[in-house]
């Protein structure tokens, strides 16, 4: 049986200008013995192939490190492992070129495959209104009823309307000539500034509002009798931070027994995520986020599917069950 070239096999005799430059490393670096065993199994990996495709390591060309690089990807090897593999290859190049030993770098060029992107991060529908319905019993609660009146408004409307939380903590509590963004209790709509200074109005469902009209009425009781113009307010009395939403979210998930960490742009993934899976509408969903490329919000597709897999996993018959 045939192995692919850059698999691991018996260890070959290295080239004597790879085992010169390994010792060249050693003495210059002092390299830790696993960074060692790392650029050795990488020169192995460049025999190897150089072996396989009968050109001189002296003689390789871009075209062959690209092949090798894409060969590396085929066979499994992770985007930042096939990274580490060019860079001690680049290296191995450069000193060549350094003795006049090679006319070009031909590793110089050639970059690792991109990793892919992690899928954003969403709460399960039930999780997300578990959390925006939370309501701390009275007696156990420690915050006064303005805290959790602003807390439960900031949930409602992160996940309600897809905000960013830069666009939440801008919010004022009364249009203006100055107001960045502002929430229109009669229209039930909120106007945001988001990036790029983009504008964009946005629906305010029922939840939401109710919430909103909550802390309205008890947000006199944190303004400590200024004139801040912001909708939310610290316990200071000034416009709050991004961070202070994130650690009233964080703490809020808690005390709600959410099993994971919540952040402000978790609730924009829910929200965005959710919304596609009852609409499958995704340029409705590009307008509402304020995605100005709607390749952007097609992550929410990937995010759509993996719901829909774990679907079909669980309920159809014929589904694959992993043992």
């Amino acid at each position: 049986m045939t192995r692919p070239a850059g698999a691991e096999t018996e260890q070959p005799a290295l080239h004597d200008d790879l085992v010169r430059h390994l010792q060249h490393l050693q003495v210059e670096r002092r390299l830790a013995e696993r960074t060692r065993v790392m650029y050795a199994q990488a020169f192995e990996r460049l025999h190897r192939f150089a072996d396989a495709a009968a050109v001189p390591l002296r003689e390789v060309q871009p075209h062959h490190v690209r092949r090798w690089a894409g060969q590396l990807h085929a066979q499994g090897l992770a985007p930042g492992s096939i990274a580490i593999q060019l860079s001690a290859w680049r290296g191995f190049y450069r000193w060549l070129g350094r003795d006049g030993l090679v006319a070009q770098n031909p590793v110089a060029g050639v970059r690792a495959p991109r990793a892919a992107k992690p899928l954003p991060k969403a709460l399960s529908v039930d999780q997300a209104v578990a959390l925006a319905d939370f309501d701390e019993d009275t007696e156990a609660r420690q915050d006064s009823a303005a805290l959790a009146a602003r807390d439960q408004c900031m949930t409602e409307l992160l996940y309600g309307c897809g905000l960013r939380v830069s666009e939440l903590v801008a919010l004022d509590a009364q249009p203006g000539p100055q107001a960045v963004g502002w929430i229109d209790v009669a229209d039930g709509t909120a106007h945001v500034l988001g990036k790029g200074q983009k504008r964009r109005s946005v629906p305010v469902g029922g939840p939401a509002l109710r919430a909103l009209q909550d802390w309205l009425s008890l947000r006199v009781q944190m303004s400590r009798g200024g004139a801040e113009a912001a909708l939310f307010l610290s316990n200071r009395g000034t416009r709050i931070t991004t961070g202070q939403v994130r650690s009233r979210l964080k703490l809020r998930a808690m005390k709600a027994g959410l099993p994971t960490h919540v952040h402000p742009h978790m609730l924009r993934h829910s929200f965005a995520s959710h919304l596609l899976q009852s609409s499958g509408d995704l340029r409705a969903v590009q307008e509402l986020l304020g995605h100005a490329n709607i390749t952007t919000t097609q992550v929410y597709t990937r995010l759509d599917f993996q719901h829909l897999a774990k679907a079909y996993d669980a309920a159809h018959p014929r589904a694959r069950r992993k043992d």
